[in-house]
């Protein structure tokens, strides 16, 4: 047996591990023993190993501060095979055989770091180096460069913690969606008694534990200090539980955020305690859980001390080492001595000396500690140094000593002579913090309780309740029954007596002192991942960074996976203190999600590879079997060419444009967007969202419409179809169908909800084709059933309906192409049927069926805008629509739309280039005015979208360039360095054929 195993068994001699069975790890190389149950943490003590990590900055070495998910300081990278998994706390990982850890942020070893050497920095590694050292003008041999020029590469090199795997991993990830009535968090003594009374309301209940066991530190409670009945509770609560249907237990499930709508994320870790998963089994499991109410039983995280020397190995918050010796069978230490400023730490001390530790001391700063507690240092055997603290440490890369001066804690001075206290581990308690970093993600400030010296969780903002220390309740018989009352208010249940035999309230006083930094010589960190300083937040403060906002920027305090956990008071207390300031005036940074580390491998769960889904239109089978290459648009795969063998794409293309243009043509336009624009105020809401009128638009016509955003900026183009009298169809461009119906329900559920309107995406329910030409008239009446379509009931712009094949299809007359062409729409499930009966009745007729490339070149040629010229950056104006810009009503974007910057007679204006050497050009080439090759320069504008013009016999391109209109028939250059392309380039109208519009309109 270790010598730092206790020999005790049962509950108070580390009741998670079976010292039955041995397991075998390695760590850095080097194998170790534990007993399952075992965390890396608890079994690397157990090994007599106390430096696991060195920090970040100094490369100080460090070893355990906590039990639990705040660990700081030790920080690994587990090993599987080539794989490697960076920054997981050692207290987080429970050892299996075969288990291979390395530790992190050392060169070349733990003991050994050359990196060690940045402690010798001092003042000149102090918060924010890296903005005063490196920005500079150099001078010197780097004249002529900046100083972070040279320093990047090993700046960039240093920093980080652990280093990320390149290797893909074999492993398997699941995502779920669970719904309940109530989730619980956390199963302390709060989170089982709610779980069990919202159950027993009725309830469908959810409870989620970070840690494998359930019951929380109750589960293994020191029998010695009367604590065996709330323990034989627990572990009866939880039998219970797991035998009823309406409850889901998870172990090993972090709750990590908290979102709108009573949404929480959490990770299960499902077999990462094991050798290997179990045969489809994965390794994380990541639950999106959206629940009705929320108990938030997460309980409260002890705090460190700030005095110098707090960092060093051996030194370990109190209840941390209660807990390796109560769950584990592990001793800190030999010989323990204790600082503190509130009562918990008695706990800790005869917890410990009845594992079979020797408590040297218990170093109180309050100058007279309550009875009760004089009594449990006196049952502990400890020395009580009362009105007394520690102001340093001794010991290599080990605690070998600690100097505690008598404090007085009204003036916050030091006193009197030096003592030596000889103890090789050192336990500090800082008082406690409530875990609010959940409630706070839920969209609230938290509150400042001056008695208990730490931030409570804000009144709820969401369906959520809190229980036990959470709320900043601190006894076990408190959190009871906080938990029973939550369970059954969150189960909409009545309160039913409870009853815990032989459990009384603690005569402890929780609240601690307010002192939290003790000010004397030497190094005191706030923040131990990030090696914050109390210095460096007076730093901070002297600088001017006066916000915790900034402060917690400018130094790193509490960022990263520590996110507040222990760090966050002391900081605010320090800064507090430097501005003379209360702490609640000083305020808190809000906590943010993930409240722990998250795996990316579970986020992503079973999506990986190409984890976008595949659109495809209802004829893509069809396109398929006919020879169709395929490519992504957007989400939607759709024809490119229909190649003939041996075709190049430029020759297919040319080819489908010819026919198209000389007897008539095919596409599928299935996936443009689609939505039904339904209500009385229907036509008024239309006329707000376009920038011309749809009011006056008669049923049974379409129209073209632009809209602009907010800040005067063309948005999409599409027309819309008027149905009925309040009734209309709405197309807008492939991609940007999604932005759109967000842009339409944003401003009827929060600018205008007094309006009558319903906006529903019917983009999948509806199949449809496009058909144009100088024949596309003539198919059109040769399978068209139930209507005309001649010029007088089919004019541009109009509606009819009728069947075609027995398919009630709808047809508008309008055109993308240049060409006559008339839109055909049917049901989805009916769209290859009515595809191929159009196929079928053109033949006769020469009908080609064309894809994207022929689709883009009709466009080009006939000077029409898509998502290319429309980016984001252009105006109406700018694209030549400003005939579209109604003056008889406002519109959005109307009131920004005229601002002089959106006037400016340079700004970049949609034009026409034609290659007057007549090779190819390509999207996102410069035009400029002077050809430099050697020296690229001067761009006034790009092309947006070029192509081979089979009517024009030219290679063509639409492009923006700078007072475009002003600049037609004068020639540029194409200057597209990266593609080694330059040439001469004549600049004309946007317009290349049929200007007039006489094809379109027969």
């Amino acid at each position: 047996m270790s010598a730092r195993r206790t020999h005790k068994q049962g509950r108070a001699g580390g009741g998670r591990i079976d010292r039955q069975k041995t397991v075998r790890f390695i760590f850095d190389g080097v194998s170790y023993s534990g007993h399952p149950g075992d965390t890396l943490a608890s079994a690397m003590l157990a090994n007599g190993v106390t430096l696991l990590g060195r920090s970040f900055k100094y490369h100080r070495p460090r070893g355990l501060l906590s039990a639990g998910v705040d660990e700081p300081n030790a920080l690994v990278t587990i090993l599987r095979g080539e794989a490697r998994e960076p920054n997981i706390p050692a207290t987080m990982v429970e050892i299996h055989d075969g288990l291979t850890v390395v530790s992190q942020n050392r060169s070349p070893s733990l003991a050994w770091d050359f990196h060690a050497l940045n402690q010798l920095g001092g003042k000149l590694l102090a918060a924010g180096f890296y903005y005063k050292t490196f920005m500079g003008p150099a001078i010197g041999p780097l004249k002529g460069t900046r100083f972070w020029m040279f320093c990047e590469h090993f700046i960039r090199r240093a920093a980080g913690l652990g280093r990320a795997g390149t290797v893909a991993e074999n492993i398997r990830y699941e995502r779920m969606n669970a719904f309940c009535d109530v989730l619980v968090v956390g199963s302390g003594p709060a989170g089982l008694t709610a779980a069990r009374a919202a159950s027993d309301s009725g309830a469908n209940v959810i409870l989620a534990e970070l840690d494998p066991h359930f019951g929380g530190s109750a589960n293994w409670s020191d029998e010695e200090i009367d604590m065996k009945p709330a323990a034989d509770w627990a572990k009866g609560i939880v039998e219970e539980l797991r035998g009823r249907q309406n409850v889901r237990l998870l172990p090993r499930t972090t709750v990590w955020g908290y979102y709108d709508g009573n949404t929480l994320a959490a990770i299960e870790r499902v077999s990462d305690h094991k050798p290997a998963p179990a045969k489809g089994e994965p390794r994380h499991r990541y639950w999106t859980i959206r629940a009705r109410k929320v108990v938030l039983a997460t309980g409260a995280l002890e705090r460190p001390l700030v005095f110098p020397g707090n960092d060093r190995p051996g030194v370990m918050l109190a209840d941390a080492a209660r807990r390796y010796a109560n769950e584990f069978g592990v001793l800190p230490g030999e010989r323990i001595a204790l600082f503190t400023n509130n009562d918990s730490a008695y706990q800790a001390a005869l917890a410990l000396k009845n594992a079979g530790a020797q408590i040297a001391a218990i170093v109180d700063v309050r100058t007279e500690p309550s009875e009760a507690v004089r009594a449990l240092a006196q049952a502990a055997g400890a020395e009580l140094l009362a009105g007394h603290a520690v102001i340093g440490t001794e010991g290599a890369k080990a605690l070998s000593s600690v100097t505690v001066q008598h404090f007085d804690a009204d003036g916050k001075r030091l006193s009197g002579a030096t003592r030596a206290i000889q103890a090789d581990c050192l336990l500090a308690s800082g008082g406690w913090s409530p875990a609010i970093h959940l409630a706070s993600q839920a969209g609230a400030k938290p509150e400042w309780d001056s008695r208990k010296q730490a931030f409570l969780p804000p009144q709820p903002t969401q369906e959520w309740l809190g229980a036990g220390a959470f709320t900043g309740s601190f006894s076990t018989t408190g959190a009871i029954a906080e938990g029973h009352a939550a369970g059954v208010s969150a189960a909409g249940g009545k309160a039913a007596p409870f009853d815990l035999p032989g459990v009384q309230p603690e005569p402890l006083d929780p609240d601690p002192a307010p002192i939290f930094e003790i000010k004397a010589e030497g190094k005191s960190f706030v923040d131990f991942q990030h090696d914050v300083t109390a210095d460096d937040v007076r730093l901070a403060h002297r600088e001017g960074f006066v916000s915790v906002e900034h402060l917690k920027r400018y130094t790193t305090l509490g960022m990263a996976t520590d996110q507040g956990k222990s760090s966050n008071v002391p900081g605010l207390a320090i800064m507090a203190d430097a501005l003379g300031k209360p702490i609640p005036e000083v305020g808190t940074t809000r906590f943010r999600p993930p409240f722990s580390a998250v795996s990316i491998g579970s986020i992503a769960g079973e999506r990986y590879g190409d984890i976008k889904p595949d659109r495809l239109t209802p004829m893509h089978d069809w396109h398929v079997e006919h020879g169709a290459t395929l490519y992504s648009a957007g989400l939607w795969h759709r024809p490119q060419i229909y190649g003939l063998p041996g075709e190049t794409v430029e020759q297919a293309y040319v080819r489908e444009v010819k026919a198209s243009r000389s007897t008539a043509g095919i596409v599928d336009v299935s996936t443009l967007g689609k939505i039904a624009v339904q209500g009385p105020d229907a036509a008024e809401f239309l006329d707000r969202v376009y920038t011309n009128l749809f009011s006056t638009l008669p049923v049974g016509k379409a129209r073209y419409g632009l809209m602009l955003r907010e800040d005067g900026l063309a948005f999409d183009d599409g027309t819309t179809w008027r149905l009925g009298a309040n009734d209309f169809l709405m197309t807008t461009t492939t991609a940007n169908a999604g932005k759109v119906m967000q842009h339409l329900e944003y401003f009827l559920d929060v600018i205008w909800p007094e309006l009558r309107v319903t906006v529903t995406s019917v983009t999948d329910q509806w199949a449809g084709a496009a058909i144009g030409g100088p024949k596309a008239r003539e198919i059109l009446a040769s399978c068209v059933e139930g209507t005309a379509v001649d010029n007088a009931a089919l004019p541009f712009m109009g509606i009819v309906h009728g069947k075609i094949a027995g398919v009630p299809v709808m047809i508008c007359r309008l055109s993308f192409s240049g060409e006559m062409a008339f839109e055909v729409y049917c049901g989805s499930g009916f769209g290859t049927h009515v595809w191929q009966a159009l196929i079928e009745a053109g033949k006769p007729f020469g009908l080609v069926p064309y894809g994207l490339e022929a689709l883009g070149t009709m466009r080009i040629e006939k000077g029409h805008v898509t998502g290319a010229e429309i980016d984001g950056r252009t105006t109406a104006r700018d694209l030549h629509l400003d005939w579209m810009l109604s003056k008889k009503k406002p519109f959005i974007g109307s009131a920004m739309m005229d601002r002089e910057g959106l006037a400016e007679p340079t700004r970049l204006q949609l034009v026409g280039i034609v290659a007057l050497d007549n090779r190819p050009l390509n999207g996102g080439a410069h035009i400029v005015e002077e050809l430099d090759q050697d020296n690229p320069h001067g761009s006034i504008g790009h092309v947006t979208a070029c192509c081979y013009s089979p009517m024009l016999g030219k290679y063509i391109a639409l492009a923006l360039v700078k007072r475009g209109s002003a600049l037609l028939g004068t020639r540029a250059f194409v200057s597209d360095p990266l593609r080694k392309r330059f040439g001469p380039v004549e600049i004309v109208s946007n317009h290349f054929f049929d200007p007039e519009g006489s094809r379109m309109h027969g």
